[in-house]
């Protein structure tokens, strides 16, 4: 096997690419992190360089990779890591540049270690990450992050000597609803009166939403989209990473991954969500809204989003990192997992000892938020 580090994705074919993203997911495929790169949200000055590792077989095919970049800030992981960072910094020592493995602004779990369908999986990741590894000593890395991979590749990781933390997302599953109402009907009585009165505000005042995907999806709904994103950024005084090329290029090349759903009001778009959609999952990414309404965000965002699920037969309903509003809205609590190497074995002993017991709160906090379920008890059982 032969391991290279490639700069820029645009030098990778994408057809040997994405025949190493076996499931098609739209977060590790070529069209994602070309558009990326092509819009500049990435490389350059933004901190986030990219550092492709490469696997290819004796035939110089790719057999496996890795979409990985160098970072010279935490920014847009959502896999907190700051007190690491200062914790480098009081002993003197550099956090930053570090590596990590991930799908830059996507708190979405899925395959980080991308293997050729003919390839032994299991082998394939351990060559992966032992190179990752080495090409992080080589190149004198702080340390490797591999964020939100699956909960089997985070199984392989700590075989191989990786420390492995937890965190808690919030989902909605489809427990095979016919509808909307059947949904409710799960609830207990005072969480589906709630959902009622807000879904109740929003039609009362005389909104209509509209679902938009495939070839109904133009660059003016995304470049409104766009607009959206960026007063949801400056509402919350936060750095707006994406520029807007990349939400043009995402109608480009995954139009039919694409479920934008707008709110009109008086012949007007007033707010808007982006999901993205890959089988039968859909993950809630972006939303914005040019006015404030009682309840917008939650029907735009969510209950909108339930009701495209159920009328689609679509399993699960991604919403995003943290938010425990969530959960009286129907999102029970779900663990999610990141990888994590460690140059300096002082801090290494350190870190260890922080997440065995950052493990043991994150599963009580889980426990916690489970039996405060919003359903009925007789729809839990079941």
């Amino acid at each position: 096997m032969q391991i290279e580090i490639a700069n820029s994705i645009l030098d990778i074919p994408a057809d040997s690419w994405d025949n190493l993203n076996g499931d098609g997911n739209p977060f590790t495929s070529y069209a994602f992190l070309s558009a990326l790169e092509e819009s500049g949200s990435i490389g350059g000055k933004t901190g986030w360089v990219p550092r492709y590792l490469l696997m290819r077989d004796n035939r110089g095919i790719l057999a496996g990779a890795l979409p990985m970049y160098e970072k010279h800030h935490s920014w847009g992981e959502y896999v907190f890591d700051w007190a690491w960072a200062n914790a480098w910094q009081q002993c003197g020592l550099a956090y930053y540049p570090k590596l990590i493995i991930a799908v830059p602004f996507s708190p979405v779990s899925g395959h980080r270690f991308l293997v050729a369908a003919e390839n032994d999986r299991e082998k394939t990741i351990q060559h992966l990450q032992s190179a990752a590894v080495d090409y992080a000593k080589k190149e004198s890395y702080s340390s490797l992050h591999c964020l939100f991979p699956t909960h089997h590749e985070c199984e392989l990781l700590q075989q191989h000597g990786l420390l492995i933390r937890h965190d808690v997302q919030f989902h909605w599953k489809n427990n095979d609803y016919q509808d909307f109402r059947g949904f409710l009907a799960t609830m207990n009585s005072r969480k589906r009166k709630k959902i009622s009165r807000e879904r109740r505000r929003v039609s009362e005042i005389g909104v209509e939403f509209k679902i938009i995907n495939g070839t109904s999806l133009t660059a003016s709904h995304m470049e409104e989209m766009y607009d959206f994103y960026l007063s949801t950024i400056m509402a919350h005084g936060s750095q707006a990473y994406l520029s807007k090329n990349f939400f043009l290029l995402l109608a480009e090349r995954l139009a039919g991954n694409i479920v934008l759903i707008e709110a009109h009001y008086q012949g007007e778009v007033i707010a808007a969500a982006l999901n993205i959609r890959h089988g039968a999952i859909l993950y809630g990414r972006y939303w914005g809204c040019k006015e404030e309404y009682h309840s917008l965000h939650f029907e735009t965002c969510y209950y909108q989003a339930i009701d495209y699920c159920i009328s689609n037969a679509l399993s699960c309903f991604e919403g995003g990192a943290q938010g425990e509003h969530k959960l009286s809205r129907g999102f029970l609590p779900v663990i999610t997992c990141s990888a994590h190497w460690m140059e300096d074995q002082r801090l290494t002993s350190a870190i260890s000892d922080f997440l065995s017991r950052e493990k043991a709160h994150v599963a009580h906090y889980q426990q916690l938020l489970s039996e405060r379920s919003p359903y009925r008890n007789d729809a839990n059982s079941s």
